[in-house]
């Protein structure tokens, strides 16, 4: 229980640092050197100013400096984390002491994940520096897990890549017009971060959530057929989905369609 809690917290913290990322990329700006400023006045912060949600409740959402309102996007980023280290935490449980290396890696996955989430929802991009970290990050897994098992899985790893294509396809033929570029690297990222049978779940679960969404906005009139909307949000939604919940699905369809 106390992991649990640890984990919750320590993902708070991690969240903090992930609104200094998101907001330093943009401005193409170093996150690690230099301390936190506000965003309006540039006011330097102290730390009872970057306390992870609490800072944000005590000082009403309000900066303490200009009294310029603070973005939602800080305690919500925070919050997200926490929740996702916790869960991820639980999902891991016993934590022994082979899986805090697994937990490591997908903490670091899901702060990743969190940066091109909110990234790609504010200004309709992905940072290719975080695309191309986890991609990275996801091989040297791979081919981890090969060492482990003691054979190089080439047909796994090709299966894992081979549903990119499909973005690939779209990013081509349409000119970037329905898919970007990003949106191809981030599905290399998941297709190797995932595997081939979760990456499928999470394309299935992804274009159904954007689905619904977009035929929703149409009908309230907030977008139309010729509007953009961002995609990767929907895939890291998926992408988690289908890691919490894969197993069980992928379990599921063989026991209806084994014979």
């Amino acid at each position: 229980m106390f992991f649990l809690f640890f984990s919750f917290f320590f993902g708070l913290i991690t969240g903090s640092f992930l609104n200094c990322v998101i907001y330093r990329i943009e401005k193409k700006e170093s996150f690690i050197v230099g301390r936190s400023y506000c965003p309006n006045c540039k006011h330097i912060l102290s730390w009872k100013d970057l306390i992870p949600v609490f800072s944000f409740v005590l000082l009403k959402g309000k900066c303490r400096y200009c009294q310029k309102r603070i973005s939602l996007q800080y305690p919500l980023v925070e919050l997200s984390t926490g929740f996702l280290f916790f869960f991820t935490a639980f999902f891991l449980e016993p934590i022994t002491l082979d899986k805090i290396f697994l937990l490591f890696y997908f903490w670091f996955i899901f702060s990743l994940f969190l940066v091109i989430f909110v990234f790609d929802l504010k200004y309709l991009l992905i940072p290719d520096s975080v695309l191309n970290l986890g991609i990275i990050a996801s091989l040297i897994f791979v081919f981890f897990q090969f060492l482990q098992n003691g054979y190089f899985d080439f047909y796994y790893l090709l299966l894992s890549l081979l549903p990119s294509l499909f973005f690939l396809f779209l990013v081509l033929v349409s000119k970037e017009t329905l898919m970007g570029f990003g949106d191809f690297k981030l599905s290399v990222f998941l297709g190797l971060f995932l595997g081939w049978q979760k990456f499928i779940i999470a394309l299935f679960v992804s274009f159904f959530l954007g689905a619904i969404l977009g035929i929703f906005l149409i009908i309230l009139k907030k977008k139309n057929l010729k509007s953009k909307m961002p995609f990767a949000p929907f895939l890291i939604l998926a992408a988690i989905f289908a890691l919490f919940f894969g197993e069980r699905i992928i379990s599921i369809y063989q026991k209806l369609f084994s014979f």
